[in-house]
């Protein structure tokens, strides 16, 4: 990234990384933590997956204004330049579904809205409608998004959307009985950890897109960590709020709950469904810059319009149904690889040359085998994924873990990452004790 492009401060990549909080999606998913835990336990679980999710995301950000370079491209300095393909190819997979996901629960919530006020209801309609703003933002790039699109109008409409959507909540809630109240099982807190973790990590190989653009990396850490971890919070909070106050028990049914409510609450859930046009927008432009590091000749702009249509056919197609399995499978695949990023980063001295990105060797065999063995513990305490693989792992697992998985899956990996750095400096130092010394003549 030429330093001419390094114009984003503190408060340009805070105002973006709180709106990329401020979403549906998080707010859709406090349904996978209540009613299976109590109140008490959800809040403890978010607090502390935010905090840890958060610090995690804050690194991965400082490390993508270090070395200037996409996130794809970042992880050829762990695992080689091949080696980067394999997260690569899964990342463009993450993207295409999150911002699939993200088309759906918009043109579900402007579905709801429509029909409520004018009494249509296509949501293939609002699907190729924000699709299409979606497009249109992925084509502006990051710093025209924040300076032409962020600043002057998406950050007022969702803070007066949030904060007005929390007071309709609160209103209708019995907040005394819902504290006494317990939980139906079914979930552990370990696993709600989890899973507010992983829709925080699922961001992480998107985050050095942005923070490239970062002035410093003390702004890229404080502006990603501090600035996605409140609305987190909140965004959590509200949505374990409005499922146990409503009864509700599927994700899509909370916007069709708050479209029921008064002329203000429709008029808050369509800034936020405006809103959350920003969701899709950094998914499909950083699937397109994914694909550039396998494809770097391919023009970012046909893929982002390719990337676009994909993601908008798919939110035709599918429902939301497997959306929280889909969360916790990530967070199995990219806790245990920003492990391997971060501990393979600090080795280094904190710091990724030009060299350490673009001149190291094709494939680093110890750091993905790192990098598999996270997720494989990760999977052998908390299987995740579609039936087929989790029938095939839970003849191995000791079953879900009542703590969560995603801490040992990290710390495994980052160790890992660690030996097999140490084994490369012993490695290193016997070549040049072999190396004949040359005599001056």
């Amino acid at each position: 990234m030429p330093e001419r492009l390094r114009v984003l401060g503190l408060l340009d990549l805070t105002l973006l990384w709180s709106n990329l909080s401020v979403s549906l999606l998080v707010i859709v998913a406090a349904a996978g933590l209540v009613p299976m835990l109590s109140l008490k336990q959800a809040l403890v679980a978010i607090v502390v997956g935010a905090i840890a999710g958060n610090l995690l995301l804050g690194l991965a950000g400082a490390i993508g204004a270090d070395a200037r370079v996409p996130g794809m491209v970042l992880l050829r300095a762990p695992l080689g330049r091949r080696g980067s393909y394999a997260p690569t190819v899964l990342n463009v997979a993450q993207n295409l579904g999150w911002s699939t996901f993200e088309l759906i629960i918009i043109s579900s919530a402007a579905a709801a809205l429509s029909d409520r006020v004018f009494g249509f209801r296509e949501r293939w309609v609002w699907a190729l409608v924000f699709g299409a703003i979606s497009l249109g933002l992925g084509l502006l790039g990051p710093i025209g998004f924040i300076r032409r699109y962020l600043r002057k109008f998406a950050v007022w409409a969702v803070a007066a959307s949030i904060v007005y959507l929390t007071w309709w909540a609160l209103d209708k809630a019995d907040l005394h009985q819902l504290w006494r109240q317990g939980g139906e099982g079914g979930v552990s807190l370990g696993q709600g950890i989890d899973l507010v973790l992983a829709s925080i990590i699922s961001w992480t190989p998107l985050a050095a897109d942005y923070t490239r653009f970062a002035r410093d990396r003390r702004s890229a850490f404080l502006g990603t960590g501090v600035g996605y971890l409140l609305p987190t919070l909140w965004c959590f909070g509200l949505g374990t709020l409005l499922v146990l106050s409503r009864n509700l028990s599927e994700p899509t049914q909370i916007p069709n709950v708050v479209a029921t409510g008064s002329v203000l609450a429709v008029i808050a859930l369509l800034m936020l469904t405006v809103d959350e046009s920003d969701e899709a927008f950094a998914d499909i432009y950083s699937t397109a810059v994914s694909i550039q590091n396998i494809l770097p000749w391919a023009s970012q702009r046909v893929l982002i319009v390719l990337v676009a249509a994909t993601a908008t056919c798919g939110a035709i197609a599918i429902d939301l149904g497997n959306y929280l399995t889909f969360l916790y499978l990530l967070g199995s695949v990219f806790v245990p690889l920003l492990a391997v990023l971060l501990a393979d980063w600090l080795v280094r001295g904190a710091h990724y040359s030009e060299q350490d990105i673009f001149d190291g060797p094709a494939v680093r065999i110890e750091r993905l085998a790192a990098w598999v063995a996270g997720f494989g513990l990760y999977q052998w305490l908390s299987p995740q994924g579609p039936a087929w693989w989790t029938d095939l792992v839970e003849h191995l697992s000791p079953g879900h873990a009542r703590l969560t998985a995603s801490l040992p899956s990290f710390a495994a990996a980052f160790c890992l990452t660690l030996l097999a750095a140490w084994i490369d400096s012993r490695r290193a130092a016997g070549r040049s004790r072999r190396e004949p010394l040359t005599r001056p003549r």
